[in-house]
Parts: structure tokens; sequence; C-alpha cells
């Protein structure tokens, strides 16, 4: 059988073979058994014409790699965040060209944003229209190019194989991130002279041991150390890890913005959070350490209460920062020791302790928490409009399985999450440090699939709800059990609170008018229960011990979030 071509050069010939006698396989079946070698398993999509090859090779292998259709390319791209969050590998969304592109840009964003490792495949316009200006043609170097890690684009299906090592690479390394890859319709469907790109290698980074030497002299002699640890430990044991080198030397730490499931929150090593605006009395203690030993995280406004601590440039304490990209080291506070290396790996090294600590060291210990004790006390105020979502925070905190996952979206509902649920490992936290609000949804869905036998629970308000709630659709279709409690007061609350602090009683497009969601909640299949008052909250932590899908609507108190402004 002869092997011919289109016009563009492409093979198209069923049965083709490379030169070593392998079957040629299309782009879309390369792109297909690389993933399935690479350990992804899923992918998330809205389907769309402009990559139907690839849709197709995902029918082949759908044994293999599952295929979660996905009603909104936001609701994909979530998705495939929250799964990479928990598998440690690289989420994977499939968009088509134009207007799915765009869809799924807020998830790019999350992705650097958090530092997940995303890969957004687009289909793309034929390869003799490309440059064109074609039906629905972007140039999505320059639309992603200043939030995603790289964007390719391949016109030849020969240059596939290269690409996708070279993405996964460039996601999952240094701080991990999005890479976005255009293949226009007919390159997916034409054969390519590649093999299956197979995992390769992990980069390995090493402390020096003068680096090594000189941190344990700094931990043996700091009175007053506090560790900062961040996303560069939440994969595979980086939470134990994390565990028994701080239970080892006896140090305190903090967890970087919405990174609570790092470390048991009511261990008396816990600090507690680096929070959008942390207390002036927490900030006050903690300006007197004498060691910052920062584990896996990057400086950046939030971590360091914009800009503010530690002291700019030269820090006032000894300044140690470990992170696996250099690239983040050094952008704005001078280190002491800088390590470009794995910070599991550093400490897995020096899990041992020369000495007992200190009585000051311990005192400093108790300080601290005491701090973080008073944070997470719930703040609840009498109120008359309906229930201060803090109780049912508090609630949902007191009655959390050992093995729950919690995905929040963002608005000022979940803000009490943070201070006052005591989260421990195993238990996981999905939350967009983005502040991406429509995340709590499909994080809820995709955690549930990727975890069917743990328990997952959504916090989500009626404004995130509006925008990726239709995502319900897929736990329906997958019978899926999730507890989903949705904090209804009809307002972008997080913006009423900021407009109310800057410009008092001129509150403008900050409410809005709502559905019925008791019959949304039934529509999708849920037991759906209202909760008007606190006096009915008592009603809570059965629902939470439920085994069947769950939907609790609650009428929040936009006037508790007032009285809190000062």
């Amino acid at each position: 059988m002869l092997v011919h071509t289109d016009t563009d050069g492409f093979l198209i010939l069923d049965h083709g073979k490379c030169d070593n006698g392998a079957l040629m396989l299309t782009a879309g079946q390369l792109i297909t058994d690389s993933l399935i070698a690479n350990d992804i398993d899923r992918v998330f999509c809205v389907p769309g014409e402009s990559y139907l090859g690839l849709l197709d090779a995902l029918y082949e292998r759908r044994e293999a790699i599952d295929t979660v259709v996905c009603r909104h390319e936001a609701g994909a791209g979530f998705m495939a965040l929250a799964d990479a969050r928990l598998t440690g590998v690289p989420g994977v969304a499939c968009v088509s060209r134009g207007p799915g592109a765009s869809n799924a840009a807020i998830a790019v964003h999350t992705a650097q944003q958090d530092g997940v490792p995303f890969l957004l495949f687009v289909g793309d316009v034929p390869a003799r229209n490309v440059w064109r200006n074609s039906f629905q043609e972007i140039d999505y170097a320059r639309m992603y190019g200043s939030i995603a890690k790289w964007t390719a684009q391949v016109t030849h299906p020969n240059r596939m194989a290269e690409t996708i090592l070279r993405a996964i690479q460039v996601a999952t390394t240094g701080v991990p991130g999005p890479v976005v890859i255009s293949v226009p319709e007919d390159v997916l469907t034409a054969r390519c002279d590649a093999q299956t790109v197979t995992r390769q290698a992990p980069i390995r980074s090493v402390a020096s041991p003068d680096d090594i030497k000189h941190l344990r002299q700094l931990l043996g002699k700091a009175q007053r150390p506090l560790v900062i640890a961040g996303s560069g430990l939440e994969a595979g044991a980086g939470r134990e890890s994390l565990l028994a080198f701080l239970e080892s030397w006896q140090l305190p730490t903090l967890v970087s913005f919405r990174r609570q499931d790092l470390f048991p929150n009511q261990h008396r090593l816990y600090a507690g959070d680096m929070g959008l605006r942390n207390p002036d009395e927490q900030m006050a203690v903690l300006r007197e350490a004498d060691l910052l030993l920062v584990l896996g995280a990057r400086l950046s406004d939030i971590t360091t209460q914009s800009y503010t601590y530690p002291r700019l440039v030269r820090p006032e304490m000894k300044l140690v920062h470990v992170h696996c990209d250099a690239a983040v080291i050094g952008t704005h506070f001078a280190a002491d020791i800088a390590m470009a290396c794995d910070p599991k790996m550093l400490i897995d090294a020096l899990v041992d302790s020369p000495e007992v600590p200190s009585g000051d060291r311990l005192a400093w210990v108790d300080r601290l928490g005491e701090e973080r004790r008073r944070i997470s006390q719930p703040r609840c105020v009498d109120v008359d409009d309906g229930v201060e979502f803090e109780r049912v925070v508090d609630i949902v905190g007191k009655n959390l399985p050992a093995d729950a996952i919690v995905t929040l979206d963002a608005g000022a509902f979940g803000a009490p999450a943070y201070r006052v649920i005591p989260f421990a490992p195993p238990q996981r936290l999905l939350a967009p440090i983005s502040g991406a609000m429509g995340f709590g949804i499909p994080a809820a869905v995709a955690a549930a699939l990727r975890e069917p036998a743990r328990p997952v629970f959504c916090l989500v308000g009626d404004g995130g709800f509006l925008m990726t709630g239709g995502e319900l659709a897929v736990a329906l279709e997958r019978n899926l059990k999730l507890k989903v409690i949705l904090s209804e007061n009809n307002s972008y609350g997080s913006i009423r609170m900021q407009q109310e602090r800057e410009y008092p009683g001129r509150s403008i497009g900050t409410s809005f008018a709502n559905p019925d969601f008791e019959m949304i909640g039934r529509a999708y299949g849920y037991n759906v229960t209202r909760i008007n008052t606190a006096e009915q909250l008592d009603v809570l932590p059965a629902i939470l011990e439920s085994e069947e899908a769950e939907f609790v609507v609650v009428t929040t108190s936009v006037e508790a979030d007032m009285s809190k402004l000062s």
C-alpha cells in the first residue's frame, strides 16, 4: 500500500509505518499515548470540531484514559487543576479554538498563580489557514504570553513528539505552571514519524554540602526560628517529611497562602498561615524571629504581607530560601543562604537535631501557638438578616472526616475556613490561590472522580456557584456524592465589604438576584436542605455524615460581614 500525502504534505495513509517498522501514529494518537505514558489517565474537555482527531484518539484509548465532558471550558480547566493538585502529574484540558480557548484562559491564569502543572490543548484552524486571520483564529502566544510558561503551535505532525516532551518538562519543573499547545485540526489526523513520548528522568538539583552545614549551624543557634512552608512540599510525601523535620528540630511553622493542609493545624508547632492580611498583633510577634527558613514557597505579595515581612531588601533576621526554582529566590529579599533544590530532599537529609532545644526556643513556640489559637477562635456576632457563615464553617470543621477533601470557592464566605477549620493531613484543601471565583464546584467534581472513596465537601458562594455550578451535571452523570454548602447572600460579598470600607453607603454593582437554588439542587439529584436561622444549624452534622449527595443552601448574613470591617 503506497504512502501518499495531502496538499500540505501530511501523511494520510491509514496504515503507514515509521522507518523502524513501527506503525505510524496520527498526531492525535501520539498525544494520547504520550499522556498515558506519563501517568496521565484523565482529561477534561468541552468538545469542538477543531480537535475531532484528538477526540477520536481518546476514543481508541478510552480504557486507559478517561475523557470527562464538561459544560464550560472554565470548568474543564478548573477540574484539571484540582486533579493535578491531587495527583502531582499535569492536569489536562482540551478545548476548541477561539471561544473555547478564550473561556479556558481563567484556568491558565489560575495555574500560573497557583503553581500547578497544566497542559491545555487547543484545536486550531487548518494548517494551510494559519496566520490568515481565519474563522476563530487567535495568536495564542500573544494571548497567553504573560501567563503561560510556554506556548507552542504545532504546524507539522513530526514536531509533535518534541513538543510534548518539552511541554511536560516545562509544566512540571521549577515552579509548575501552564503550557498551551495549539494544533491545527488537520495536523491532529496526519501521520507522524515519531514514537510515544515516555517519561524522562526528573531534573534533580541538590544543595551544596557547605550550605547544608551552614543551615545546620543556623538551626542550632537560633532562639526564635520560623519556617514558612509552601507548595513545594505539596507533592508526594512532602507533608510527612515536613512534620518529621519540624518535630526533629522543634521548629514552628507558618504555611503560605491557602496551604493549610500541609501541616496539622492543631499541632503545637503550627503558627498559622500567611493570609491576605494577618493581624497586627501576630505580625509583631513574627517580626521577633531571628531565623526565617522558607521551604518551597514564593515570597510573593501575600506571603510577605505586601512585601513588608521580612524587611526589604535585607531582612531583619537571617533568611534561608529553599525552592526548586532559582528564578524565584532573591527577587525581592536578599537571602543569607539560597538553595535551588527540592525542599523535601533537603529536609529529609536534616531530620536530626544535634541538641535539645533551649528554653528560649520552647517559649518562642508557645508564644506563636498562643497567637495562632487566638486567631482561630470563631468570632461570631448576633445578626437578624440570616446566618453568620462562620458558624457554618465552625460546624464543618468540628465534623470533618479524617480523610475529607474540602474545596473552597473564592469569596468572603470562605475566609473563616482558613482560620477556623483545623486541617490535618491526609485531609486536603483545594482552594484557588489566584482568588478565581468558580473554582469550587469543578474542583469538587474532579476530587470525587479522583478519590471516589473519600468524602468531598464544597463550600461555595452564590456568585461563584452561578459561574460554574453547571458542572454538577458531571457529578450527576458520574453518580458522585458531593456535599455542597452554598452561601446565599445575594451579593459579591468580598467586593461589597471593600466597597463599604472605601466608599461607605455607596454600594453599587455588588448585589444581584438569584434563582431558586433549592430547585436547582433537586434538579441535579441532591437531597436539599435550606437553613435560614442559626437555630436550624443543628441539622448540619447529620448532613455532613450522610453518604448521599447533599445540597445545603444557607441564607447568609451580609450584616455580619459588614460588622467586621473595622
